[in-house]
Formats: structure tokens, sequence, C-alpha cells
């Protein structure tokens, strides 16, 4: 680690997203907090900044206090701008836009949260590269901006010295891997089990968690998809899944599909492509061992429900999302 701090610059304005500035700057505070305890030189200096400096109030109604971006007067380690419901009139502000141009061009790195990165693109920085932002959002930002290469599907993308994330939470994960990039993953991953983050996604899993889209307001089979996930290398076929619920084949796939709006075969497919994906993210297992473990059969069988689901081969989703 260097001696010397790394610094972090956070853009407000008027409806930024609360959880977008929070989120990350939480990161790095828990990453001092842990430095600290390990007798190592504190990592971050973090600072938000706006155009005038003062209360900022956010999209939430709670008001941020911030420094005027006059106030900045060295270059950053780190700019990160936030994104929210006032980010297109940030875009329209000449002087937020040229500001962020020239403190990006100075800057080690540059990271958006969610919509921040049309900040980014109105600042001509993201010309050219691959991005992502909300799952939302992506085609208007495919829109506004063409040059751009809007990716919808990622939690967050790094093209060379630019990273940009998708919708709120995945502004977390985009700090976890910056610190990971930083001072290793052993302290990205004491970060994340600090804040009692569920998992430490890599970017290339998906904004659309497959868990979650099977969730329904009465979550009639909540119970089995808990189980299905923890038993992915089980036999997980229609006979097997209606009999675990004392159901008929029939009535289980009827009711089955009237409740989650796909097949259980699809279900499956989509629990175990999300599990094997974290897999080749997070780990050295060769593609084989992940097929077994996530049920898949073969890896074949593996690799034609990844370019079904994702359109890539495992082997490239690792080459370009593994962080391990």
């Amino acid at each position: 680690m260097s001696n010397a701090p790394r610094s972090i610059l956070l853009l407000a304005f008027p409806d930024v997203q609360l959880l977008d500035v929070c989120g990350p700057l939480q990161v790095f505070a828990s990453a001092n907090e842990i430095a600290e305890q390990r007798g190592l030189d504190t990592p971050y200096v973090c600072r938000v900044v706006s155009a005038d400096g003062g209360l900022v109030t956010s999209a939430s109604g709670l008001a941020l206090q911030a420094d005027p971006i006059r106030a900045v007067k060295r270059p950053v380690h780190t700019l990160i701008i936030p994104g929210g419901r006032g980010v297109i009139a940030a875009t329209a502000d000449q002087r937020l836009t040229r500001w962020t141009q020239r403190q990006a061009t100075r800057a080690t790195r540059v990271a958006s949260v969610c919509s921040g990165a049309f900040l980014l693109a109105e600042a001509g920085l993201l010309d050219g590269r691959r991005v992502v932002t909300h799952w939302a959002r992506c085609d208007e930002l495919a829109s506004r901006y063409p040059r751009l290469r809007v990716e919808t599907d990622p939690i967050f993308v790094r093209d060379g010295t630019v990273w940009t994330s998708a919708g709120v939470t995945a502004g977390i994960d985009l700090a976890l891997a910056l610190i990971e990039e930083d001072l290793g993953r052993s302290l990205a991953l004491e970060v994340a089990r600090e804040l009692v983050v569920f998992v430490k996604r890599p970017g290339g899993q998906s904004q659309f968690s497959a868990m979650l889209s099977l969730q329904k307001a009465d979550d009639r089979f909540g119970e089995l998809h808990a189980w299905m996930s923890a038993h992915l290398a089980s036999d997980l076929s229609v006979p097997m899944l209606a009999k675990r619920l004392h159901m008929s084949e029939r009535s289980f796939m009827r009711h089955y599909k009237a409740e989650t709006g796909r097949t259980p075969a699809r279900a499956v497919e989509q629990l175990r492509v999300e599990a094997a994906q974290r897999l080749l993210g997070e780990t050295a297992w060769s593609v084989k061992r992940i097929a077994t473990r996530c049920g898949f059969g073969s890896e074949e069988t593996m690799r034609r429900s990844f370019v079904r689901q994702l359109r890539v081969a495992p082997q490239t989703y690792r080459e370009r999302f593994s962080f391990s």
C-alpha cells in the first residue's frame, strides 16, 4: 500500500440519488477503518463537491454538505459522478460539464454510478467506450449518445481508466472493485463483510437477479426457489420439484408458469447461469468444475445456456469480467 492516501472526489447536484453518493462513500470509509485497525496508513481521503458548495438537496430530500468545485485545486486520484433524477439538468449546466471534463483528464481514473454516465457522456468522456447505466435508462443513454457502446446487463464495466456502473446499489459493487484494484482482494472482501453485503459481485454479473425476478407478491414458490438455489447440482426436473411440493406434475407446471411467467426448466437454467457467473468471476475453478457444481452436467450444456442467456461463452465471460 502506498503511504499517500488516494483522493476520492464525488460530485453532487440537486436531486442527486442519495445512495449513489453515500454508498461509495461508506465503502471507502470502511476501508479506512479496517486499514486503521490493521495499523496501516489511511488509504482514502473523500470529498463531496457541488457547483457552488453548501447544502445540496438529494432526490430523497436529505441534504448533503458539499464544497464548491472551485475549491478543487489539485488533480484527484478518482473522480466519481453519481446519478439521479437531476442528472439531465446537470448535463445542461456547461460549467459542470466543463469542470467534469477538466477534472477527468487530470484524474487517475473516472467512474460513474447509475445515470451519472449521462454527465460523463455529455463531457465527451465515454465516446467509443463500453459503458453501462441503470437498466431502465440504457436505451435513453444510447439514443442521446450514439458513440457509446452501451451494455444493458453488467452491474459495472471497466474500459481502460473509466468505470461505469448500473443502478444505485451497483455503486457499492463498483467501489468494492476499486478498493480491490488499489488494496487487494482480501481487504475488499473484509469491507464487504463489514457492510454485510450478501456477496461481492463481479462486474459482469447481471443487473437482473434471477432470484429477485422469480419473487412475486405472494411468493408462493419462495421456499422452493431458495431450496433450488442451494441445491443446483441436484435433480431439479419437473417430476422432482412437483414431488417436493406434493403436487401433480401437470398442476405444478400450470401454477408455476402462471405465477412466475416462465417454465420451471427456464427458471432452473437462469439460477444455474447466475451461480456460474459468480464462480467464473470470483474463483479460478475450471469451467468443467463450475459446470458440475452448478448442475449443468457438462461444459457443453453450460456453454449453450450461457450463449442462450448472455450471448457469450463461459470462458469469454470469465476473460471479460473476472476480478479473481
